[in-house]
């Protein structure tokens, strides 16, 4: 869900992914309608995304990279930057992103004038 919007925002999985995700639900037999990581706070039935945050920060340190260099947002950013530099696709990348306005997704990438002039005089109509 989108935090900002509260709209649903898809996004894909590898199925390497996919599989340790199913084994985790198989694991802690969870039900349809619950959530995949919950909370062991009890004013909460899913874990905040404070501590989704600490978790990304010491799965950064057990790995040795510096957690001052990643983080949640950097990681969404990140994926999002390659895929536009890969395609040069706008649109799929602001519905990757769950934007609603493409000057959102601009200016979330910081692409700068330059990149849309480039796109422009390689576009023929």
């Amino acid at each position: 869900m989108q935090q900002k919007t509260g709209l649903p925002v898809q996004f894909e999985i590898t199925e390497q992914t996919r599989e340790s995700i199913s084994n985790w639900i198989n694991h802690a037999e969870l039900m349809s309608d619950d959530y995949l990581f919950s909370s062991r706070n009890r004013s909460s039935s899913h874990i905040s995304t404070r501590q989704y945050a600490r978790l990304v920060d010491n799965w950064v340190r057990v790995i040795g990279l510096d957690p001052a260099e990643y983080g949640t947002h950097s990681m969404r950013r990140t994926k999002a930057s390659l895929i536009y530099r890969r395609t040069k696709n706008l649109r799929a990348v602001q519905i990757l992103l769950g934007h609603t306005k493409m000057e959102s997704t601009i200016r979330y990438l910081g692409i700068e004038v330059e990149d849309a002039l480039e796109m422009a005089e390689q576009t023929e109509i």
